[in-house]
């Protein structure tokens, strides 16, 4: 008897040990916890202006980004993180009436002011949506081109952003990427390190360019094979090396 209830005490300490220990992920949504954390430190959100429209058409950045996209007339595109939507009104000149573009971000103020923009400038092929730290929240099998221009530094859950925005891909369509070669919590990112995350959720590199024009660097991914399952996720280093583990 004495031996039982020693046993039933153990039991109830471990239990109560056990209910006790911090989550590991309670720092992180909910909605994130089913894949691995990321190593890399976060650059805080910045403003939603990277540099003045001005500064950026003298030195033709968005006509080289969407040169080297191939946009065309008629085609459907995703502006994630657009912000004050440099991008967003110059895609839907380039794709025209019959194209459409979708203007995405996380902060509903920023939103708002984009789509009194639409609606003052008269871009009815826009539309404007607000996505999640972790979720676009984009129309699967949709988009010819998904943008994320001088934003994806601050994407705190990539594998959960990259693995939701993966199904909104057309057959052959492709995600874009610009950004900084320096380090992630000082607004920009490694390429190499931007090269492991997206293989991470089963993207391949298709083209690499860095130019003047651009302020950084140009990636251009496809999907390649199936999507991981998010526990079969590996995670990657700082260095954008393949870990092989998940962090702690």
């Amino acid at each position: 008897m004495r031996q039982r209830f020693a046993l039933l005490a153990v039991s109830v300490l471990l239990a109560l040990t056990g209910a006790c220990k911090p989550n590991a992920d309670a720092d992180r949504p909910e909605t994130s916890r089913d894949f691995p954390r990321a190593y890399r430190p976060v650059s805080k959100l910045a403003g939603n202006g990277f540099s003045t429209e001005e500064q950026r058409d003298d030195r033709n950045e968005a006509n080289t980004v969407m040169d080297l996209a191939g946009i065309r007339p008629g085609m459907t595109v995703a502006d994630i993180g657009a912000g004050e939507g440099y991008y967003t009104v110059r895609l839907a000149e380039r794709v025209g009436a019959r194209g459409r573009v979708l203007a995405e971000d996380i902060d509903a103020e920023a939103r708002d002011h984009l789509a009194q923009r639409v609606l003052r400038e008269r871009l009815d092929n826009v539309s404007v949506r607000l996505g999640t730290p972790d979720d676009p929240k984009l129309p699967e099998n949709s988009f010819d081109r998904i943008f994320m221009v001088h934003m994806y530094h601050e994407v705190e859950e990539p594998y959960a952003f990259l693995w939701r925005l993966r199904p909104a891909l057309r057959a052959h369509g492709q995600v874009i990427v610009v950004d900084i070669d320096r380090p992630t919590d000082e607004h920009g990112i490694a390429p190499q390190l931007l090269f492991c995350e997206l293989e991470a959720v089963g993207f391949s590199l298709v083209e690499f360019v860095s130019k003047p024009e651009l302020a950084g660097y140009y990636a251009q991914f496809e999907a390649a094979g199936p999507r991981p399952q998010p526990d079969a996720i590996t995670p990657c280093g700082e260095q954008g090396q393949n870990t092989g583990t998940a962090p702690e």
